[in-house]
């Protein structure tokens, strides 16, 4: 759940807000719990409608610091380099429209199949594989060819 918060709101502390108040709605509404989905199904509905309450809260796009790192180690990657692309990720990310967003977090960051995305999310499967192909696209367009950009070239 925390995973799901954090790729639909950007920011820690909007996460942790959002999430307290998943798990309370989700406390409270237990007994009418009917069973027609998973439970799982069920609390990832309930987290995604807190994010998309949280962010229309919040009202602005959330910009995320990137960490300082003090030493490389021998023989892993460059720290700034893979910070950079993590940093690059999260902002492509955040440019997408929420509902967008959602459906790459449920399906390429949690595993979801599209028919569990579309339960939680509560659209039919053929809109999330819309959104997840627009999504995609608006990704790759972002981040272009990662081999292009360091060598300079623009992307066909």
């Amino acid at each position: 759940m925390r995973a799901l918060a954090f790729r639909l709101v950007g920011d820690h502390g909007m996460m942790e807000d959002a999430l307290q108040e998943a798990y309370l709605k989700a406390f409270r509404a237990l007994p009418r719990f009917r069973g027609e989905a998973s439970f799982g199904t069920w609390l990832y509905r309930i987290v995604y409608n807190a994010c998309v309450d949280e962010l229309k809260r919040a009202k602005r796009s959330v910009g995320l610091p990137l960490e300082e790192v003090s030493e490389k180690l021998e023989g892993a990657p460059d720290p700034g380099e893979t910070l950079s692309v993590k940093g690059a990720v999260r902002g492509a990310l955040m440019g997408l429209p929420p509902e967008e967003r959602a459906a790459v977090a449920l399906v390429d960051g949690q595993g979801l199949r599209y028919a569990e995305a579309a339960a939680v999310l509560g659209l039919p499967v053929g809109t999330v594989a819309s959104r997840l192909n627009r999504a995609r696209e608006a990704l790759r367009s972002a981040l272009g060819d990662p081999g292009e950009a360091r060598e300079g070239r623009a992307s066909p």
